[in-house]
């Protein structure tokens, strides 16, 4: 019974191909006929599409052109994969068939398409299926609505839309080719994959279902599940969906706790939180509207911490007035309040060479630590802070900012504290008040040196005025040399007046004439400025290297004073009476 069925096939396959058929109405993606007919009878007999089963073959004039066609359990085979449906019609002199119903193709590969129609020509061997089209193989489930497939290039093609799903993940996209070979998927437009962690939403990306790793050639932002706010931005970058490791090369953001990282190159761990970036740098906080820019920079997600290193520098703003900062490295950080863990602190340190500017405010040290949001400053090893034309250095200088004023209320000075005011700021004059002790408490007001409290070996320098009663003119009066255990000085304008002296108190009013110019300044008077920080730019090196400023020492009454000495000592000298040797 079998091979009458397969003799009845034979004969009427013959038969069949004497009658002149019209060639097959094709998808666009199909128009590749055979011209010569002969092609495919004189074609091989394994490149021929073959019947395997059929339980109805059917020839009619009147329908699909004359073309046999096959219904119930058909089954046909081309060289490895088996097309089933539930009815084929074959164009035989084209090698060409379509599949109505329940279309079904297997693969020597594995993969299997299944759909609502199919068209397939065995020549080229590039076929089309429509209508709820699903592709398997054991890497993944392609779903979409017209699929075309290339046995011969091993790949496949959809641009009306579809979703690609394995056993973890599944993708959106407008249009994609997977090639069966490599397991690479290139989708196009409107891309999506939905991961159980990650959304990954972008405009061109090629993913390999082997590796798990994704290219990104368009804009993409992959975003957290749980916390939407953190996520990642870039324009060119390769993903791996394993291990959550994102390596971005262009226009490239991460955004985390609130903060926003970019570089020209970056890497990020979303698994362990870890972030790099080098080339131009930015780490931008809005909420503390504070930035850090640099050539190298790392990310800690989990810790909420940050680092800068390479000519770093930071910016905080505020209402009036921005703060800069500079250093070798920049440390950032955000800690719980110890007395409300919802709200949380900022810190800011600055190490080796730091360096900052204020505009009421500038000064340099080995290191820095500031906390941003109540407003407390550390400077550590060689402190050195400049207001105006005052000068406070130190073993460490403690700084206490107005959080909402933005002003500098006090200093705290720790060991060898040092304290230089220049008498007339608009005078060259060398001239200086100075005061200098053990600890120090610098009170401000109005962004300038209001009092001035020393503690343990206090010593003070200041000069002395008083207004001359004829010409009503401020007249000097002379220096005064102060010492005792605690000092109080008031400055009010360019006077530095010595409030209290206690604790073993001496106090002596020098007039100009009587004090010599190198008793004017401490031994270890250090006014400086070649460093002195002058405007916001000069953080950015390790020193500004400014000329030092040249004062004029005022030495006339002195030095009268001297020369009329020196006269009376020679006129004593002269009535001595002279020894004369007999």
């Amino acid at each position: 019974m079998r091979l009458i069925f397969f003799l009845f096939i034979f004969i009427s396959t013959i038969t069949f191909a004497q009658d002149k058929q019209k060639p097959a109405q094709r998808d666009p993606y199909l128009q590749n006929p055979v011209k010569n007919p002969q092609q495919v009878q004189q074609a091989k007999p394994e490149d021929k599409v073959k019947i395997i089963n059929a339980d109805k073959i059917i020839k009619d004039p009147e329908i699909y052109d004359g073309n046999r066609y096959m219904k119930g359990n058909v089954k046909l085979e081309h060289q490895g994969s088996i097309v089933t449906a539930d009815e084929v019609i074959l164009y035989e002199e084209e090698n060409f068939v379509k599949a109505i119903g329940n279309a079904r193709l297997q693969n020597p590969d594995g993969s299997v398409i299944t759909a609502g129609e199919m068209e397939y020509d065995a020549n080229t061997q590039k076929g089309v299926a429509r209508k709820n089209v699903v592709l398997t193989d054991p890497k993944q489930t392609i779903k979409t609505e017209i699929l075309y497939y290339d046995k011969l290039a091993n790949q496949a093609y959809f641009n009306t839309g579809g979703t690609i799903s394995d056993a973890q993940n599944t993708m959106y996209t407008k249009s994609a080719t997977y090639f069966l070979d490599t397991k690479l998927i290139d989708f196009v437009g409107n891309v999506k994959i939905d991961t159980p962690d990650y959304v990954i939403d972008g405009d061109n990306i090629k993913q390999n279902q082997l590796t798990k790793v994704a290219e990104f050639f368009g804009p993409t932002t992959i975003t957290n599940r749980k916390n939407p706010k953190n996520r990642i931005y870039t324009e060119r970058g390769t993903y791996r969906m394993n291990t959550k490791e994102a390596f971005l090369n262009k226009n490239s953001k991460i955004f985390y706790n609130d903060k926003i990282l970019t570089g020209d190159d970056m890497y990020f761990n979303q698994l362990t939180g870890f972030g790099k970036a080098t080339g131009n740098v930015t780490l931008d906080d809005p909420k503390e509207r504070r930035w850090i820019k640099g050539g190298y920079g790392e990310i800690f997600e989990k810790k909420d911490s940050a680092m800068m290193t390479k000519n770093p520098y930071a910016v905080r703003a505020f209402e009036k007035d921005s703060m800069y900062f500079a250093a070798e490295k920049i440390i950032s950080y955000q800690r719980p309040d110890s007395l409300d863990i919802k709200v949380k602190k900022s810190f800011l340190r600055a190490f080796r060479k730091g360096r900052f500017y204020k505009s009421n405010a500038q000064g340099r040290a080995d290191s820095l630590a500031f906390n941003e949001t109540d407003g407390v400053m550390h400077m550590y090893t060689k402190p050195i802070l400049w207001s105006g034309e005052k000068q406070v250095t130190g073993d460490k200088i403690e700084a206490y900012f107005n959080t909402q004023n933005e002003n500098i209320d006090s200093l705290k000075v720790i060991g060898n504290s040092f304290a230089i005011s220049k008498v007339d700021s608009l005078s060259m004059k060398d001239e200086f008040n100075q005061v200098k002790g053990r600890l120090m408490t610098v009170h401000y007001q109005n962004n300038d040196i209001k009092e001035v409290t020393v503690i343990g070996n206090a010593q003070a320098i200041s000069y002395a005025d008083d207004v001359d009663q004829a010409t009503k003119q401020p007249e000097r009066i002379g220096i005064s040399l102060t010492s005792c255990g605690i000092i109080d000085a008031l400055f009010e304008e360019k006077v530095m007046q010595i409030v209290s002296c206690n604790i073993g108190a001496t106090s002596d009013t020098y007039p100009m004439s009587k004090i010599e110019p190198s008793k004017r300044k401490f031994s270890d008077f250090n006014w400086n400025t070649k460093d002195k920080i002058r405007k916001w730019q000069d953080i950015l090196v390790d020193t500004p290297n400014y000329e030092e400023i040249k004062y004029e020492t005022e030495s006339s009454l002195y030095d009268k004073a001297q020369e009329a000495i020196d006269k009376e000592k020679a006129k004593e000298e002269a009535k001595k009476p002279k020894r004369t040797r007999k």
